[in-house]
């Protein structure tokens, strides 16, 4: 029997990046016309680029909570904002760093919630979501990737 994400977290955050770098590896054909959605512009690098910022920003708020601490608030321009890198061509070896950092920190996530226990997953020290809301959280960072798309 296969565990669902609500089940196991750590396999919502794996599945996440998994279904981002499958869209990823389309993204060397892309032709340098950004895609908009929601009134906002998504590049290759700018979905990547997203999708690590937003695993970096909850594991430094659930390691804080862990820790006692409040978390520091996040500073980044989000999807509001485009770079000039965001527009750079997307190459295999853009593929290979992206694959890279991002499977290295699903399995960070991964790591630190199995060591967890079913009550903190669910009763997680805090404000804010348990860290079980969070890894379902995660899941959705899949919107950066779907909005470039599969470019074959």
């Amino acid at each position: 029997m296969t565990e669902t994400p609500q089940e196991n977290p750590a396999r919502a955050v794996t599945g996440m990046v998994d279904h981002v770098l499958a869209l990823a590896a389309t993204w060397t054909a892309w032709d340098g016309k950004p895609a908009h959605l929601d009134g906002r512009v998504y590049t290759p690098h700018k979905a990547i680029r997203r999708v690590a910022d937003h695993l970096v920003d909850h594991l430094a708020e659930m390691e804080a909570r862990l820790a006692g601490h409040d978390p520091r608030p996040d500073h980044w321009h989000a999807s509001a904002t485009t770079t000039e890198a965001d527009l750079a061509p997307f190459t295999q070896e853009d593929l290979d760093e992206a694959h890279s950092r991002l499977t290295r920190l699903a399995r960070v996530w991964a790591n630190r919630l199995d060591a967890l226990t079913d009550d903190q997953l669910d009763h997680s020290p805090g404000e804010g979501w348990s860290f079980r809301e969070l890894a379902l959280h995660l899941q959705g960072s899949t919107y950066y990737a779907d909005a470039v798309g599969d470019l074959t």
